[in-house]
């Protein structure tokens, strides 16, 4: 991929990468790391939801197809899903 379309978000996906995340947020004993993805010149929906079950960290990391504008708003709209995951699933999320 060429400079101009790295510098302008042309092509492919940025690779998916994880961007660099925002803050953490606890959430009813678990907590969520936001972790949005560059797609182009939009940004999706994804993050990292963990917590500590008998003396072990369990993670799980979901990425969803909403996208948004702004990597802020990606992140933010992280949280919401997280906490929405956490509310419905639980501790489930963390079955193999």
């Amino acid at each position: 991929m060429g400079f101009f379309s790295k510098l302008f978000g042309g092509g492919g996906d940025g690779g998916g990468e994880p961007a660099p995340t925002a803050e953490a947020e606890d959430y009813k004993g678990f907590q969520i790391q936001p972790a949005a993805r560059r797609q182009g010149s939009q940004w999706l929906t994804a993050g990292i939801i963990r917590k500590e079950i008998d003396g072990e960290m369990k993670e799980h990391t979901f990425l969803r197809a909403d996208t948004h504008g702004s990597q802020k708003d990606a992140n933010d709209f992280s949280l919401v899903k997280g906490r929405q995951i956490i509310d419905e699933q639980g501790e489930r999320i963390f079955r193999d």
